[in-house]
């Protein structure tokens, strides 16, 4: 219980501080408040690390990079202030997996799922961050066609890697702030949480190209992930994928995927 408290109390100082930097909106800020109370509460300060990293670093590069994007806003489907969805989607399954290890704290596997899920989170971020530096249009990860800048799917070298550096960066810390202490298996974790994290990235991206909704405003004649009103005022009609599947919703998928891989591997 008092673990849990200090969890709370923890959350609350960095939900508070990054609402009042504009990282997070005020939604987003309650959010965080639950997944950090979760996450640290249940899980420990290894966990805590980890859950920092992924929002400091994704934070950092939102704010770095936040007027080269400025241009690409009519294509994304939210700003650079995280809300609720946003912080649910990222981190929800790894608050699954710090709750898992609440009921088996002798168990490794909620550990390894859980750093790779944040792996796949953080790599997707640094690699839509990043992205934007590539000094050629990204192409489309289903068949290579060059698209603009920002569409749903797209992937580029600098992009790609980033998500690497992103997902290496989890696992690093995976490895050497393992619970339980298998010194011997740094290796194995840090190349199966890279690999997951990677993973995960690049599945977002294929969703993204395949089945999220994308929508086309008439007025710029652009594709967008904004619905029901594009950035100019105008009305967006759906071109393809599920209406269901949004941003949200495939970011979810890629910490979920993450976490899968993980435990496969």
């Amino acid at each position: 219980m008092s673990q849990l408290l200090l969890g709370l109390l923890f959350a609350l100082i960095i939900a508070f501080l990054a609402h009042r930097a504009h990282s997070l909106s005020r939604s987003g800020a309650y959010a965080a408040v639950l997944v950090g109370t979760l996450i640290f509460g249940l899980g420990g300060w290894q966990w805590a690390i980890v859950l920092l990293t992924f929002f400091i670093s994704s934070s950092a590069l939102t704010r770095s990079f936040r007027k080269r994007k400025l241009a690409l806003s009519e294509k994304f489907e939210k700003g650079g202030q995280r809300d609720a969805a946003q912080v649910l989607a990222n981190g929800a399954v790894a608050s699954l997996f710090a709750g898992l290890h609440f009921f088996f704290p002798a168990a490794s596997w909620p550990w390894l799922a859980f750093t790779a899920s944040m792996a796949a989170v953080n790599a997707d971020t640094w690699a839509t961050e990043l992205g934007v530096l590539n000094p050629v249009p990204p192409r489309l990860i289903t068949n290579g066609k060059a698209v603009d800048r920002g569409t749903s799917g797209a992937i580029s070298f600098y992009g790609t890697l980033s998500a690497l550096v992103g997902a290496t960066l989890v696992a690093i810390l995976a490895a050497a702030l393992n619970p339980y202490d298998h010194a011997s298996l740094f290796t194995y974790y840090f190349l199966v949480i890279t690999l997951a994290g990677l993973a995960g990235a690049l599945f977002d991206s294929l969703l993204g190209a395949t089945v999220q909704a994308i929508y086309r405003c008439s007025q710029c004649d652009k594709e967008t992930e904004r619905h029901p009103v594009h950035t100019c005022g105008t009305e967006t009609a759906q071109i393809r994928g599920w209406k269901w599947l949004n941003n949200d919703m495939v970011n979810l998928a890629c910490a979920l995927a993450g976490a899968a891989i993980g435990l496969i591997l």
